[in-house]
């Protein structure tokens, strides 16, 4: 699976959206992908976690778990766990940071496979490689959907993606004029408070 058919999946199930967007970074682009709308379809999902999979066996060979950052590394973490035939766990924020919970246990020095859904800078990808760290697992690789970085995210892990892009994102304070024009979404949930 190359970047175009990883796009074809989101455009097919209306997930590749323009406009102006507040990405989970509190980076502002033109361009979001919504997740959500993709994983709501097993079938989709299945195809591009099966891929993810695939390339991350080519990549380290066999890993001992998976664990994503909570909420939305859980589904893409998971359906990859299951077609590398390990257990899937992940990380949830407590006092602002991620942390193993219900009960959930890495063996020490367990090979993990960080599984994320879409990268933009990898700060959430490396908060999460850290908390595995912390719990005795050896993150031999941060994988995920989208790397939306062209490269560039730094997850603290190595990375491997199944679709790369170099989509843009700016700071609030250096919108280009024709993104300042658009009206601002902000599809995302890390600014959601209870």
């Amino acid at each position: 699976m190359n970047t175009e058919d990883v796009l074809d999946e989101f455009r097919g199930a209306g997930a590749l959206r323009e406009g102006h967007f507040v990405l989970s970074s509190g980076l502002h682009s033109g361009v979001f992908l919504q997740k959500n709308l993709v994983f709501q379809y097993p079938d989709r999902t299945e195809r591009l976690c099966k891929a993810l999979a695939a390339k991350i066996r080519a990549q380290v060979g066999d890993v001992d778990v998976c664990v994503s950052p909570a909420v939305g590394g859980i589904i893409p973490g998971y359906e990859t766990a299951r077609h590398l035939g390990v257990p899937s766990l992940y990380v949830e924020r407590e006092g602002g940071e991620f942390k193993l919970r219900r009960a959930f246990h890495i063996p020490q020095g367990a090979r993990v496979a960080m599984v994320e859904d879409i990268v933009t800078t990898g700060l959430s990808s490396r908060e999460c490689v850290d908390a595995i760290r912390k719990a005795g697992g050896d993150v031999v690789v941060a994988a995920c959907i989208v790397d939306r970085s062209g490269g560039r995210a730094d997850p603290g892990a190595p990375l491997v993606s199944l679709a790369q892009l170099d989509v843009p994102a700016y700071p609030a304070d250096q919108l280009p004029p024709e993104l300042a024009a658009i009206p601002i979404e902000d599809p995302g949930s890390r600014r959601l408070h209870a």
